[in-house]
């Protein structure tokens, strides 16, 4: 547990030290906002004795010195005001700049993370682990300057000050503050074990709410709403389990300290009563020491509640730190280049992977695709096609064998040059909740807007767009859930049209359009793969028939291969693919 507090300390520190001269500053005030506190108690002292101790004849110098003394703490108390003010200004710059750099740097971590990564997350739940860790540096921070800074150096203060006056007194209050301190630490790191469990539960609490609500559409085409109630009625009982779980923890921690302060305070008044019947205290000490004693106490009081705070924003905080320190799962090679293409030649050499120990997806997977040669692979679900394609894009990194563009192995260029030079029109094309400009621009950011419309006219999607009431500037929702299938497919096309990319891969890119979209997205795609390098993967077999070259695959290894016409003439794969599916829609 320590060792990872540690590591999210380290991170706080990472992003602090860029505003190490604010943070000083703000420690050096509240050095001297706790150094005038403890003068109260002893000008009270004064006050009182000067009053007590004077006679008929001393009377009116003793209310003279006593108003002096009222006039030196209402001008601390004032001075108090101002410092405090300005410790609040420090950090009103200190913390939203820490806070914003904070997010910002888990965002640039997170987004790089790998592809298996993200499919093994909750979207919702991620987005989630930032938000506390960015709160957490907050909420640590004002502890620390508000409360933790405050409640040591007064402590040290005050023992100080009585250490001088009376040192069994001094003595009594170091032991009582060391056990009660190393209880309470102890206490409170196995506290933070029962916060960790609640933190990983509002997580996946988190996560079940927005995986529920990204697919609203699926709830209510089932009519699933008293499954999704009771899925999420299960996990909430789970988090409360937790949470009164923790709490009630937290209450035997605060009992203790409740029973310790009483304690406490009726052993120390106890004895400065019998150095009172020795005449060895004033009126003025004992309220000098009350003052002190309620005032240290009352601050250990708050912070029994400031340490349960603190262990409870680290058990929040760490979620997300253990995502920032994790390694990634594709890394680039050290000084690895950008990758410079040539022609567009991609080899598959001897690929083997497993997406886990017991699936091997590609078995000595060997595919030569010449520079502008267009290749389509075809074969039944799960024979690796589209597994070709994300070691393509290196989202995974291979297990053996090599993948190489122009004889320079994959693993050896940086990941964004290498998927700078290929556009991917996936199956199912995902858009930002941006408009529809922004969509097709990200294909190429320095295009312009002529440039965008005539690669939305080549994909044949700039007529349904002018026909919107905002055209171009509609925004198609999450995921692009405004649009059709089909609508989806074109700005994806139209967006790798913009990209331009020497190698294009096309995963099921016209599965969601009808014939007639079909048959004129066809031949953009035509004027597209002009010149390019290009992998095919249809289920269709209809939209392939024109490849240079037909891959069949089937349990991760090409079984067979050449043009459609040469395919039909052998009696394997291809051809029964082609029965079935030209006997689905032609006369027998």
């Amino acid at each position: 547990m320590p060792s990872r507090n540690r590591d999210v300390l380290k991170v706080f520190w990472n992003h602090l030290k860029k505003y190490k001269l604010v943070a000083l500053a703000t420690v050096i005030v509240t050095l001297i906002l706790n150094g005038l506190d403890l003068i109260h108690p002893y000008l009270y002292k004064l006050f009182f004795d000067f009053l007590t101790k004077a006679t008929p004849d001393t009377m009116a110098h003793a209310i003279a010195s006593a108003t002096l003394i009222l006039f030196a703490i209402i001008c601390i108390k004032a001075l108090l005001q101002l410092f405090w003010r300005f410790a609040d200004l420090l950090l009103i710059y200190l913390e939203p700049h820490v806070m914003r750099d904070i997010n910002q740097s888990s965002f640039n971590y997170l987004e790089r993370h790998s592809y298996q990564f993200f499919t093994n997350s909750f979207t919702g739940a991620l987005v989630r682990k930032i938000n506390r860790l960015k709160s957490s540096f907050e909420e640590i921070t004002d502890t620390l300057v508000y409360q933790m800074i405050p409640q040591v150096l007064l402590t040290i203060g005050v023992i100080t000050i009585i250490a001088f006056w009376k040192p069994v007194l001094a003595i009594i209050l170091v032991i009582w503050i060391v056990v009660f301190v190393i209880i309470n630490f102890l206490l409170f790191i196995k506290l933070q074990k029962y916060d960790l469990e609640r933190a990983e539960k509002d997580s996946e609490l988190t996560g079940c709410v927005s995986d529920s609500l990204s697919n609203n559409v699926n709830v209510k085409l089932f009519a699933r709403f008293k499954h999704e109630e009771q899925r999420l009625g299960k996990v909430l009982e789970e988090w409360m389990k937790k949470s009164i779980k923790a709490w009630n923890y937290n209450e035997w921690i605060l009992l203790f300290g409740g029973i310790s302060f009483v304690l406490v305070e009726l052993v120390i008044t106890y004895v400065a009563l019998q150095y009172y019947a020795q005449g060895q205290l004033t009126i003025g000490d004992f309220v000098m020491l009350q003052g002190y004693l309620t005032t240290l106490i009352s601050r250990l009081w708050s912070l029994q509640r400031v340490f349960r705070n603190v262990f409870r924003d680290f058990s929040d905080a760490r979620e997300m730190v253990d995502i920032l320190i994790e390694p990634y799962d594709v890394q680039d090679a050290r000084r690895a280049k950008p990758l410079k293409i040539a022609k567009g030649e991609v080899d598959f050499n001897d690929v083997t992977f497993f997406y886990n120990q017991t699936r091997k997806t590609l078995d000595q997977f060997d595919l030569r695709i010449k520079p502008g040669e267009r290749v389509a692979l075809v074969g039944p679900s799960g024979a690796g096609k589209s597994t070709v394609v994300k070691l393509l894009m290196r989202f995974y990194d291979i297990d053996k064998g090599s993948v190489t563009i122009d004889g320079t192995d994959i693993s050896k260029v940086t990941q964004d040059s290498l998927r700078e030079i290929v556009s991917l029109v996936p199956q199912d094309p995902l858009l930002f909740h941006r408009s529809l400009m922004e969509n097709i621009l990200y294909g190429k950011l320095d295009a312009t807007e002529n440039e965008v419309i005539q690669a939305a006219k080549q994909a044949h999607c700039h007529e349904f767009i002018t026909g919107l009431s905002s055209g171009y500037d509609t925004l198609v929702g999450e995921r692009g859930i405004k649009l059709s299938g089909g609508e989806r497919q074109r700005v994806a096309i139209a967006r790798a049209i913009l990209k331009n990319a020497p190698i294009l891969v096309l995963d099921e890119a016209t599965s969601s359009l009808d014939s007639e979209s079909e048959s004129l997205i066809q031949d953009a795609l035509k004027t597209l793969m002009k010149g390019k390098t290009t992998i095919v993967i249809a289920h269709r077999l209809s939209t392939i028939m024109q490849m240079d070259r037909i891959v069949v695959m089937e349990e991760g290894k090409i079984i067979d291969q050449g043009t459609h016409q040469e395919l039909l003439k052998r009696q394997g794969m291809y051809k029964k693919l082609w029965e079935i599916q030209a006997g689905g829609f032609m006369p027998q």
